[in-house]
């Protein structure tokens, strides 16, 4: 029995200390918004004009920043595209990923449906400091309220939306 409590309270202990390690990653590499995004519109490829911040009025809305080269992204995109399909209210944004219609062909040879932003340059994610793929922001009646980087699984996510909506 007393074995059995030391092992418990190791495990709690390194449970402990990488929840504080990840919350200060996230804490540490969080973007941040640009000044003006609730003012700037930007175009999906399907050739819609958004804004991120009238996306987020109704309910929390999930931005996700990818990459077709990430290798975190091809786990975490599958989540992304099921969430979008459950009725959540996501925008992704592809970074350096090509033109258009690679970007396209990639979600394609996928099977992905996403509403997608095209950031060719980087320049929207450099305007936001993005310096990890895949990163997740929630932003909430025009105002970032959370965000993580790297891989999270899809009740991750529907968790982030729906304490957001709180």
């Amino acid at each position: 029995m007393a074995r059995l409590r030391r092992w418990a309270r190791e495990l709690l202990i390194l449970l402990l200390l990488v929840l504080g390690v990840t919350f200060a990653m996230d804490w540490w590499r969080a973007p941040q918004a640009p000044l003006t995004f609730d003012q700037q519109m930007l175009e999906t490829l399907d050739g819609e004009q958004v804004s991120l911040a009238q996306l987020s009025q109704d309910k929390p809305l999930l931005v996700y920043f990818w990459a077709s080269w990430c290798g975190v992204c091809r786990f975490t995109t599958p989540y992304v595209a099921k969430l979008v399909a459950n009725g959540g209210n996501v925008m992704t944004v592809a970074l350096r990923s090509g033109n258009d219609q690679q970007v396209e062909q990639w979600l394609a040879a996928k099977k992905l449906q996403l509403p997608v932003v095209n950031d060719e340059q980087g320049k929207l994610s450099a305007q936001w400091q993005i310096g990890v793929t895949p990163t997740i922001v929630v932003i909430s009646q025009g105002k970032v309220v959370q965000s993580t980087t790297g891989w999270t699984s899809y009740w991750g996510m529907k968790l982030r939306l729906w304490w957001a909506s709180i």
